[in-house]
């Protein structure tokens, strides 16, 4: 091993909506004294697990269009689908079309800053 992950970083327009969409969305906390333009997401250990990083200008990227790629994206695993979808929307996701469904084990969805992420469910 050369290292270990550190953190995900998320470049967004708007990192205060976008931390507080993830502490609710994954349970993380906001690391005190976190600028409002880099915000340091913990785990429960205090380990950095997710960093939103405001960026001037920014681009999302469009599900599934290769034109405007994802880079990068997160898997939230959750015990009921039919449970925590309307919660995750209701914090201000999109569902996505293109990818996963009701019988695929997870489902497509845009953070309020247009990254796509998942909800899985059943990945024993």
């Amino acid at each position: 091993m050369i290292g270990r992950l550190h953190a995900v970083v998320l470049d967004c327009p708007d990192a205060e909506v976008l931390a507080a969409f993830y502490a609710e969305l994954t349970g993380l906390t906001r690391r005190p004294g976190s600028p409002s333009d880099w915000i340091i997401l913990d785990g429960r250990d205090g380990e950095p697990r997710l960093c939103l990083q405001e960026v001037v200008g920014y681009r999302p990227p469009r599900w599934p269009d290769p034109g405007f790629p994802q880079q990068m994206h997160l898997d939230v695993e959750v015990a009921d689908i039919g449970a925590a979808e309307p919660r995750v929307l209701a914090l201000g996701a999109r569902l996505l079309q293109g990818g996963g469904g009701r019988n695929s084990g997870f489902r497509v969805y845009a953070d309020p800053a247009g990254h796509p992420f998942c909800l899985v469910w059943g990945q024993d």
